[in-house]
């Protein structure tokens, strides 16, 4: 079995006036989001599993990835940058996690919306009518190959930071 967690950015400033929106950066309750639910995650997984991180280039999802990575022990340098995980459509998310090396058991995806409500609509049944910001679903497949990923899957997890204020 094959498990992805989809993690939306957590919140962005606007604070910075006539810069890019790729190059926006966290705001200080995204980044207090960030640790709260990476804690959480990170003790209820397996540690034993292999765990990979792929993020979105813009910087408010590479950082929500780097304040994860920190809680769950893993190195900054592993965490791999896609640039066309940049807004991208659900069927893009779902090309790029298909390739993904079938040694990792666990695939963590920070990304942006509407691809991530879009994609966890998609391939679940859940209903989610969004993931808000710094949410995260759980998606498991019956599958062993990343590669052989039906469009199909179950929803086994949705979090987000007001459930657990």
């Amino acid at each position: 079995m094959k498990t992805l967690y989809l993690v939306r950015h957590a919140k962005s400033s606007w604070a910075i006036e006539d810069i890019a929106d790729k190059d926006r950066p966290l705001k200080g309750r995204g980044i207090r989001d960030a640790y709260l639910i990476s804690t959480y995650l990170g003790e209820t997984m397996d540690r034993s599993l292999n765990i990979q991180l792929c993020s979105s280039s813009a910087t408010r999802a590479l950082h929500t990835a780097l304040i994860f990575a920190q809680n769950f022990g893993i190195p900054a340098r592993e965490i791999r940058v896609v640039d066309e995980l940049y807004h991208s459509h659900w069927e893009h998310i779902h090309d790029k996690v298909k390739l993904t090396e079938d040694e990792v058991d666990i695939l963590f995806l920070f990304a942006h919306n509407p691809g991530i409500t879009d994609y966890v609509n998609e391939i679940t049944e859940a209903g989610i009518k969004n993931v808000p910001t710094t949410g995260v679903a759980g998606i498991g497949y019956e599958s062993n190959r990343w590669s052989a990923l039906p469009k199909e899957g179950k929803c086994m997890l949705f979090e987000y930071p007001k459930k657990f204020k």
